[in-house]
């Protein structure tokens, strides 16, 4: 049985996995996704949940995430 991911959530995976150039944070891939910050967040946490991804050192407002080892 697969991941309940949304498409935003495999592209966003999809987007991590083919090497992203920076940072991931939820402002970013809000605009990545054109989607709202609010669900850029939603989705990010899922992932967390999920175990799919971490979060990096450091945090506050520009908390950045990547693929979880």
């Amino acid at each position: 049985m697969g991941l309940p991911l949304n498409e935003r959530q495999v592209r966003l995976v999809n987007r991590l996995l083919d090497g992203f150039d920076g940072k991931l944070t939820s402002s970013k891939w809000a605009v990545i996704a054109k989607c709202s910050p609010d669900t850029a967040l939603r989705d990010i946490t899922q992932l967390l949940e999920l175990g799919m991804l971490k979060k990096m050192p450091g945090g506050g407002r520009s908390t950045g995430y990547e693929l979880a080892d």
